[in-house]
């Protein structure tokens, strides 16, 4: 995985130093972090709360963990941003903090894709059975959300074991000089891994959309006003709410994330004002990709009804002891 906020080999510190990186990033991602820790804070607190009885609830509830963990990286990406922190900080940011951040993007990528597909299961497929019935299920939701979490730790964790090197002010910031000959090996198949997880979970959320909408199509011709047509309606809407967070947050920075790869090898060819270029790009398009946290907590209301009518009632019953905890002021006041 890239670092966050990392140079190339050529740079120095200040070739990457402007005003969109160190003045506009840094208090949109604070924004950002403070939006992203209430939305999710309070979903955590009523989505744990929800009994984990469908596979729907399964990837939700894992999707949340994996944006938790995302937040967890803001803070010390803030305090290298705006240069207050010493340069072993950009160290750990190469060897952990990056690593971190990337995971828990890409774990939400496949869960992303993994409600598509249960919502696929339940709309087209819903009277068939073989893999698909079997997978709306909540005890084989469960294991696969477990082999998801221990796949792609086994593929990200070496990029932090072989950001190996000694560490030194003038590289602390260069990620590349920092890994081993194998580290770099390692840093390059795993980018492409994951590049390639990224464009099979698009197709998989486009074609169970357009799958999903078409039912919902055949479903409003027969009868409209049907529970079956309603139901089908709703699915349509959040799946597509899942497909535009999905195309907002993470396909623009995808766009430019290879040939940002390949401008960081030692071997590359780039000139300096391509790779500041693409630095530049790989910055505006990862803040995109980070605004997914605060973007999600949308999806989970307009996905799961469960957790909806959960936290409506909350909205509710605090509403309701606002309301009397006033009128008992007011009879005081009397």
């Amino acid at each position: 995985m890239e670092l966050l906020n990392s140079s190339h080999a050529g740079f120095n510190g200040s070739d990457l130093s402007s005003a969109f990186t160190q003045q506009v990033l840094p208090p949109l991602y604070l924004l950002t972090c403070a939006v992203g820790l209430v939305l999710n804070g309070g979903a955590a607190c009523v989505f744990f709360r929800v009994p984990t009885d469908s596979a729907l609830v399964v990837f939700l509830k894992n999707m949340l963990v994996a944006d938790l963990l995302m937040l967890t990286t803001f803070p010390l990406r803030l305090v290298a941003q705006v240069g207050v922190a010493g340069w072993r900080l950009h160290v750990v940011m190469c060897r952990y903090t990056a690593v971190l951040f990337y995971s828990s993007m890409y774990v939400g990528m496949v869960f992303m894709g993994l409600i598509s597909l249960e919502r696929y299961a339940a709309v087209v497929r819903a009277s068939g059975g073989g893999v698909l019935r079997r997978l709306r299920g909540a005890g084989p939701a469960r294991g696969l959300a477990l082999l998801v979490w221990l796949l792609l730790l086994l593929c990200v964790l070496p990029n932090a074991v072989l950001t190996s090197r000694p560490a030194r002010r003038e590289t602390s910031r260069r990620c590349m000089q920092l890994k081993s000959a194998l580290g770099v090996q390692w840093h390059r198949v795993s980018t492409l891994l994951c590049v390639a997880l990224f464009w099979l979970t698009l197709l998989l959320l486009a074609f169970c959309y357009a799958s999903i909408a078409r039912q919902v199509r055949r479903s409003s011709r027969r009868v409209r006003r049907s529970a079956a047509a309603a139901a089908c309606r709703r699915s349509h809407r959040s799946i597509f709410s899942l497909l535009a967070v999905f195309l907002v947050c993470f396909v623009p920075y995808h766009v430019c994330r290879v040939p940002y790869t390949l401008s960081q090898m030692p071997w590359s060819r780039f000139s300096p004002g391509s790779r500041l270029l693409l630095f530049q790009a790989k910055e505006a398009t990862l803040f995109l990709s980070a605004l997914n946290v605060c973007l999600d907590p949308v999806v989970y209301f307009l996905m799961c009804t469960t957790f909806r009518d959960s936290l409506l009632s909350r909205l509710a019953t605090g509403g309701r002891r606002r309301a009397h905890g006033q009128s008992l002021g007011n009879m005081a006041r009397r």
